[in-house]
C-alpha cells in the first residue's frame, strides 16, 4: 500500500493550503477552484484514499481513516504546516485531520462538510455510489447541484473512466458504507461538537441553502467558532458551482492566519 496521490501547484514558498474533494470524486473537484488561488500561496490537491489515484492507498474506508493515512502522507513529504480546504466529505476528513494535528493546521475552510449533524440524502449517494456510465453520472451529479451548473466537456467521461479503473466501484462502494455506522436509514457520522468547538485554528463554513444533499444548517446548529456563511441558491456542488465564492471563503480564512 501507498500513501494517497498528491498535486502540488501554486507558488513553491510559503504554507500551502491542502484541497480534500467529497466521496466519489477527485482532486478534479479543484479545477475551477486553483486557478483563483494558485498564484497567492502553495496548494497540494489530494486523491482521498479509495478515489482516483489513491484507489489502493493506505486509509481506505471511513474518514477517520483517510483523515490519518493523509496526514501521515503529508508528514512523510515534509509537510509539517499547512491550510486545509475541505469539500463534503473532504470537509470531515479535514475536520479530523484538524483534531489530530491542531498545530499543524493553521486554517480550516470547510465547504458544505459531511459529518456536521446525522442529516443527509443517503438515497441520492448510494444511487451516485453505483454509477459508472457518463450519462447516468450526469444524471445524478446534476440532481447534486443547484439550478443552471454547466459541466466542462469530458468531465462525465472523465469520472466514468476513472470508475472503470480495476477496484475502483468497489471502493467507492466500501467508503459509502462506511459513512453510516448505524445503516443509511440512521444518516451519517457525526463529529464531536466539543472537539469541533476546541479547535484552535480560524475556522470558516460555506454552505448552498438549496443543498440537496446535506442539509444547510441553521447558524444556531453551528459550532460558535466556525464563520458560517451561506450561498443563496447553490447546491452542494460548490467548487465547481460557485468557485469564487469558495475561492475567495479560503483567502479570507487563510489571511485571518497570518
Amino acid at each position: 500500500m501507498t500513501g494517497p496521490a498528491m498535486r502540488r501547484l501554486g507558488k513553491t514558498e510559503g504554507t500551502p493550503l491542502v484541497l480534500l474533494h467529497g466521496f466519489g470524486g477527485t482532486m478534479r473537484t479543484w479545477n475551477k477552484v486553483f486557478p483563483l488561488l494558485e498564484n497567492e500561496l502553495p496548494l497540494i490537491l489530494v486523491d482521498l484514499p479509495g478515489h482516483g489515484k489513491s484507489i489502493e492507498s493506505d486509509g481506505r474506508g471511513g474518514a477517520g481513516k483517510m483523515a490519518k493515512a493523509i496526514l501521515a502522507q503529508l508528514n512523510a513529504e515534509g509537510v509539517n504546516s499547512f491550510h486545509l480546504g475541505g469539500h463534503s466529505m473532504g470537509g470531515a476528513v479535514s475536520a479530523l485531520i484538524s483534531m489530530r494535528g491542531p498545530e499543524q493546521v493553521k486554517s480550516l475552510t470547510l465547504v458544505a462538510p459531511g459529518g456536521m449533524a446525522p442529516g443527509i440524502n443517503a438515497g441520492l449517494l448510494g444511487a451516485y455510489s453505483q454509477a459508472s456510465e457518463p450519462e447516468h453520472l450526469r444524471e445524478i451529479v446534476t440532481k447534486m447541484a443547484g439550478p443552471g451548473l454547466s459541466f466542462p466537456e469530458g468531465y462525465f467521461e472523465a469520472l466514468s473512466e476513472i470508475r472503470t479503473a480495476p477496484g475502483a466501484m468497489a471502493a467507492i462502494g466500501a467508503t459509502y458504507q462506511a459513512m453510516f455506522p448505524e445503516g443509511p436509514s440512521e444518516g451519517q457520522g457525526v463529529l464531536p461538537r466539543e472537539m469541533l468547538e476546541a479547535l484552535p485554528m480560524p475556522i470558516s463554513m460555506v454552505w448552498g441553502d438549496a443543498d440537496s444533499v446535506l442539509p444547510c444548517p441553521t447558524p444556531s446548529d453551528v459550532p460558535a467558532n466556525f464563520d458560517f456563511s451561506t450561498i443563496a441558491g447553490a447546491g452542494h456542488m460548490l467548487p465547481e458551482e460557485t468557485p469564487e465564492q469558495v475561492a475567495d471563503a479560503i483567502r479570507k480564512t487563510v489571511a485571518k492566519a497570518s
